[in-house]
């Protein structure tokens, strides 16, 4: 939003200085309200209501500023890595592709808790929406102002203030095909004027319902398209696979392995060793696609040319499908607010309260006899055997011999087998889909006191003090079972890994399975605390030509704590207490870890001529463990017409590394993806015969680093405002980030493919073999970003009307990044597929058409995103592979909303709408991969899987 441009700094003289002055995101100076030095985006109640928008995280997807990342509900389902791992049922906010982390949330200008769980990102959950009256979006860098995490803006939600009456609103959007409907219901009451009664009191209590969107209630989402380069690169599928035993788990023979030849090497099928086997993908039999969800293994895909025939006879399971593609919330806030006018002076004092219900969905345990470990680490440093070790279905279980008739009929040599057990990769759909409920508890408690300073004339002061907390625990609610007792019930041959569509286990494999179910074990909890104290004092200092010296000056301290603990009643030295698959985190736990930080901040604004305003801040932290910073910003505003602004920026910010990324636990966890050779023997980096180019297994360590530094940043923004005329305006900015020193978790393609660069990662046993690829979090080289952001707005009479118009948008020119600091710059990232950072997205904007007509209101909305070139599998990239149908080309994805308001009965406000009108699908998107399946056949990171849906909202005023 773009206001009025006739006052401007120059003009502070006595005489205007009657005029109200507002303190604005970015700026510890109250002013006139002008379009100022700093790009700043203000949405409005009404701007939210016409939109349908309930929540924070609906918000932020219209803003063309917020990047692409693993921060909404749909692209944090399902399995995620690194540190969006804990994010359970979270919602963030990502301004300029700088990450949730480096983006600012304030509510009513300060600072409220991080996610109790994540320790270093705001949950978006925690703002309540309904109190809201309008958000004010700052698009730069402002740890001048505000200290750390401000590198890639500011987003400032402001509540209601002098409300008076009582109103009650419900609000309801449904989806046509099913699946992740929204609802909403608030009460709201005031009273007390404060310029007639000296007081004002407000409360609002309002309930959020986001509810569960399955895989398999969206026809868009469908894994099976290897022609289009997609397949699952998983053989756990409900009818289980066969493997050969591994040298890292069993060694003993089983019905795979070739008579007169050790026990790993398999059957011969035209000259080629055959290493896995699902029976429905034999030649004569029923077909991997005969079973729910199953399809052939597209092995080419993933492998090379030399390992597929291998592969040949597998089935893969659809696991995009059969993943929850939106996590449902439940989000219940509370907001108390008081003020009291003491002659000149505001006390204000508020208590927010919330609590967020989240359950994360996975699904079903996939079990493997294959490819575990024969040793798993016990806390007191030893090992034990790891029971999935020796898993293998027994000649007494009652799928038994089926598999084994099947199997011989191709492979008549293997019927010197009979009796010898089975290895296999099963999905086991009779243990149910995985489940971790999530309760969050926040609250802010804060008192402030605001007015004139009695000892300097036309100086303001604002003091306040704060207490903001998250408290997040996370409990197993289904699909977890006892460790060693599911490999008993498999090794007995009790549950059967071999059922065909219509066939279910009996009764007492589903009872002995329900009695060693861990539903209702208390997994982890975390808790994040902010205590606040701040002090601002502002007024003129001197007079110039050109208008009053205003300045600003102000302290901060503030204690953030955090611990985080897990069930050590669980994870002890007898395995037998052991829960399968279950994320404890017990590594990760701290019993309790705070830092202090110490500020002192200020601010000028100097009208240097008329028309020009240099604005001058500075700020100095001290952190606990990490010293002291000094960040200094120079903007400067330049209005040579009526209807022109020129304005500039340039500032330096910094980040201090989370708690969890500077204390959590190692974690080392077997890799399981599709097959890479050690990097250090094979330079080409692909898997094939050529000697050293065999894939190997090994582990990966991720977890903290404690001698991670801060990051450090160098914003700048130039641009222009133009408004010819009341009716019009627009603006253009240019801006640049760079960033040294990010810290960042990369990915182990990243790793492997930059061997040189880390030789540090890669741990070798005294051979030389490589075992363990460290992937924890380091200091990188230098990221740089560097965009335009067009904003316009318009309006004009219309047939007794009003007709207005808007848009927004963001066009990406640069996205780079090198991994350390003495080598080059990597390839561009503008318009390129990357698995789990920023999709760098070329343009994105909102546009709105709104026509106002005495009681009535039309509004039009447009979202719009570029395409980019998506992911390439590896069997595509080295040609082995035809997918005759592959376009790396993801097209754009754009969306159409229109809604009406109606405000002709007294009282009552009625807001209806649709969204998506052309019910228009995400664009395909190979974005699989095997170790998270969320996005399957679209992209979560840009698009919105919810389809058409339609909204009522009714807003009744008592009084």
């Amino acid at each position: 939003m773009v206001v009025g441009l006739g006052a401007h700094a120059a003009a502070w003289s006595q005489d205007v200085q009657k005029i109200e002055r507002v303190e604005i995101t970015g700026s510890s100076i109250k002013r006139i309200q002008d379009e100022g030095a700093l790009p700043v985006q203000t949405i409005s109640r009404k701007d939210l209501d016409r939109q349908g928008i309930v929540s924070a995280e609906q918000l932020i997807a219209t803003l063309s500023a917020n990047g692409n990342g693993l921060d909404n509900l749909a692209s944090n389902a399902d399995v995620v890595s690194g540190q969006a791992r804990g994010n359970n049922g979270a919602t963030s906010a990502n301004l300029r592709l700088q990450g949730a982390n480096a983006t600012l949330i304030l509510l009513n200008g300060r600072r409220i808790a991080a996610h109790g769980l994540n320790g270093g990102v705001v949950d978006l959950n925690q703002i309540p929406m309904a109190a809201i009256e309008r958000v004010e979006v700052l698009k730069d860098g402002a740890s001048s102002t505000y200290g750390t995490d401000a590198v890639g803006g500011v987003i400032n939600f402001i509540l209601r203030k002098d409300y008076q009456g009582l109103q009650a609103s419900a609000f309801t959007d449904v989806t046509e095909h099913g699946g992740g409907n929204i609802y909403r219901a608030s009460l709201t009451g005031g009273a007390g004027n404060i310029d007639k009664d000296g007081f004002n009191l407000l409360a609002v209590l309002s309930v959020t319902d986001n509810k569960r969107l399955d895989g398999s209630q969206r026809d868009f989402v469908n894994s099976f398209q290897p022609e289009r380069g997609l397949s699952p690169d998983t053989r756990g599928t409900p009818f289980a696979t066969l493997f050969l035993p591994t040298t890292t788990g069993t060694t003993i023979r089983n019905v795979l392995s070739r008579p007169g030849s050790n026990a790993n090497t398999g059957p011969l099928y035209n000259g080629a060793a055959i290493n896995s086997v699902n029976i429905l993908d034999l030649p004569g039999q029923a077909g991997c696609a005969s079973q729910p969800g199953m399809g052939p293994y597209a092995e080419k895909l993933w492998n090379s040319a030399s390992a597929s025939p291998a592969n040949q006879f597998g089935c893969a399971w659809d696991t995009g499908r059969a993943a929850v593609i939106q996590q449902p919330v439940r989000n219940t806030n509370l907001v108390t607010r008081g003020q009291l006018k003491l002659g000149e002076h505001m006390l204000t004092g508020e208590v927010l309260l919330g609590k967020s219900e989240s359950t994360k969905y996975f699904s079903p345990n996939q079990i493997s006899s294959a490819a575990s470990t024969s040793t798993l680490g016990l806390p007191n440093g030893t090992t034990t055997r790891n029971p999935f070790a020796d898993l293998a279905y027994p000649s007494s279980g009652a799928g038994y011999q089926r598999v084994f008739d099947a199997l011989v009929a191709q492979f008549p040599s293997l019927a010197a087998n009979q009796g010898l057990p089975m290895t296999f990769r099963w999905r086991c759909m009779e243990c149910g889909e995985r489940a971790i409920g999530t309760d969050t508890d926040t609250g802010r408690y804060l008192v402030s006191l605001d007015g004139p300073l009695p000892f300097l004339k036309d100086w303001d002061y604002k003091a306040g003090a704060s207490h903001a907390y998250s408290k997040s625990t996370s409990t197993l609610e289904s699909g977890y079972h006892n460790y060693v007792g599911l490999a008993n019930l498999i090794n007995t041959g009790v549950l059967n890994p071999f059922l065909l569509a219509g066939e279910s286990q009996t009764p007492a494999a589903l009872a002995a399975l329900n009695a060693i179910s861990a539903a209702g074990t208390r997994l982890y909890g975390g808790k994040y605390t902010t205590d606040e104290f701040d002090a601002t004092v502002s007024g003129p200092v001197f007079k110039l030509p050109a208008g009053d010296v205003m300045a600003a000056l102000g302290v901060d301290y503030r204690i953030e704590k955090y611990r985080f603990d897990g069930n050590t009643s669980v994870n002890t030295n007898d395995i037998n207490t052991w829960v399968y698959n279950a994320p404890f985190d017990n590594i990760n736990a701290l019993s309790g870890v705070k830092r202090k930080v110490g500020a002192i901040f200020g601010e000028t604004i100097i009208p240097v001529v008329k028309n020009l305003d240099l604005n001058l801040s500075v700020r100095y932290d001290k952190y606990t463990g990490f010293g002291s910073t000094t960040n200094p910003k120079a903007s400067v505003r330049y209005q040579p017409l009526e209807s022109l602004v020129f304005r500039a920026s340039y500032s330096t910010g910094f980040r201090v590394p989370t708690f969890n990324q500077l204390f959590n636990g190692v974690t080392e966890s077997p890799y399981t993806g599709a097959g890479v050779p050690d990097p250090a023997t094979c330079p080409g980096n692909v898997v094939s015969n050529a000697p050293g180019c065999q894939a190997i297994t090994f582990n990966t360590l991720f977890g903290g680093k404690s001698d991670l530094r801060p990051e450090e940043s160098k914003m700048s923004n130039i641009g222009f405002v133009w408004q010819p005329s009341p009716a019009f305006n627009m603006s253009v900015d240019l801006w640049d980030i760079k960033r040294d020193g990010q810290i960042q978790s990369l990915t182990l393609s990243q790793i492997l493919n930059n061997y040189q660069l880390f030789p540090e990662a890669f741990l070798r046993d005294g051979s030389g073999a490589l075992k363990i690829v460290d992937t924890r979090w380091i200091n990188t080289g230098e990221t740089r970003t560097r965009g335009l952001e067009l904003s316009m707005r318009g309006s004009t009479p219309l047939n007794g009307g009003r007709l207005t118009a808007g848009l927004d948008g963001t066009y990406l020119l640069e996205k780079k990044s090198k991994l350390l600091d003495n080598v080059p710059f990597g390839p561009s990232e503008v318009g390129r597929f990357t698995r789990s950072s920023e999709l760098g997205l070329r343009w994105k904007h909102s546009a709105y058409i709104t026509y106002a007509y005495g009681d009535w209101a039309w509004s039009l909305r447009q979202q719009y995103s570029t395409g980019y070139y998506g992911y390439v599998p590896p069997g595509v990239a080295n040609g082995n592979a035809t997918a005759p149908a592959f376009d790396p080309w993801v097209k754009p994805y754009y969306l159409h909303h229109v809604s009406v308001a109606y405000t002709g009965i007294k009282n009552l406000t009625i807001t209806a709408g649709i969204k998506n009108i052309l019910d228009q699908d995400p664009p395909f998107a190979n974005s699989y991969d095997s170790n998270t399946g969320s996005g399957s056949s679209w992209e979560p990171r840009v698009a919105d899987p919810r389809g058409r849906s339609f909204t009522l909202g009714l807003d009744y005023k008592f009084f």
